[in-house]
């Protein structure tokens, strides 16, 4: 596999910038969006160190849980997401297959 490089960032940044509030994309799906399906720990990456005007808190791990290096921690990530209306569980997690986004694919006539 090519290895992400500056341009996958670029993708990742263009994709969570498009997450609809109120819905949620995982690191994986995020990754595989982007071109690089098995990047998602480098998503993870570009997530803690990325621009931080991107609404971040809608990225979760597969499962739904919230990212514990995310600002204030699993309760910090839960309150941005409950701020916009998710729910959240006591155990940190998100119903991910009823709020699961996923950019649309640029490959796909959306008329056929």
């Amino acid at each position: 596999m090519n290895q992400p490089d500056s341009q996958f960032r670029d993708d990742v940044y263009a994709i969570v910038a498009q997450i609809p509030r109120g819905r949620v994309i995982n690191y994986g799906s995020l990754a595989a969006a982007a071109g690089h399906p098995a990047a998602a720990r480098i998503v993870g990456g570009i997530a803690h160190f990325g621009n931080p005007d991107l609404p971040w808190q809608r990225v979760v791990m597969k499962d739904g849980g919230l990212a514990s290096g995310y600002p204030g921690g699993l309760e910090g990530h839960k309150q941005v997401l409950e701020a916009e209306g998710i729910e959240v569980s006591d155990d940190y997690k998100v119903n991910i297959k009823e709020l699961l986004w996923l950019p649309p694919d640029p490959n796909q006539n959306s008329l056929l």
